[in-house]
């Protein structure tokens, strides 16, 4: 088998560099938006996973009372009132976030003043609507 020659090596080449890995996570900043953008994409996933429990209460509901109530338990221990809490805010804070990005979608709000004025306005909606939410429920 024939073996292709080697290209000739010029002595005022320079040394090959390694290519630089940025953003590289220990030396990249996180920002607002790159931490909005990412807790987005957590809660969708997070929604996904409590739209399983509501199916449970619901199904258990249709079941009966001792499937129901077995729910009830599970839902109402410390645990279960911390999967819920965590619920309602990935729930607001993906309904908000949405709301921010259907602007987006309309071409508003890209200026970077915009961009972390919406974005804190999308941590104290979550914030405000999971404390009312909970509040109401509580009440």
């Amino acid at each position: 088998m024939p073996v292709a020659p080697e290209a000739p090596s010029t002595p005022s080449a320079p040394a090959a560099r390694p290519r630089p890995l940025s953003p590289h996570l220990q030396v990249y900043r996180p920002q607002l938006t790159s931490i909005l953008s990412i807790t987005h994409r957590a809660t969708g996933v997070a929604l996904a996973a409590g739209t399983l429990l509501l199916v449970w209460w619901l199904v258990a509901t249709a079941t009966g009372p001792e499937q129901f109530a077995t729910v009830q338990a599970v839902l109402g221990s410390w645990l279960g009132k911390l999967v819920l809490f965590g619920w309602t805010v990935s729930l607001f804070f993906h309904l908000a976030n949405g709301i921010r990005h259907l602007f987006w979608d309309a071409g508003l709000g890209f200026e970077l003043k915009t961009t972390y004025v919406s974005g804190w306005a999308v941590v104290a909606a979550t914030i405000l609507l999971t404390v009312l939410a909970w509040a109401w429920g509580l009440v």
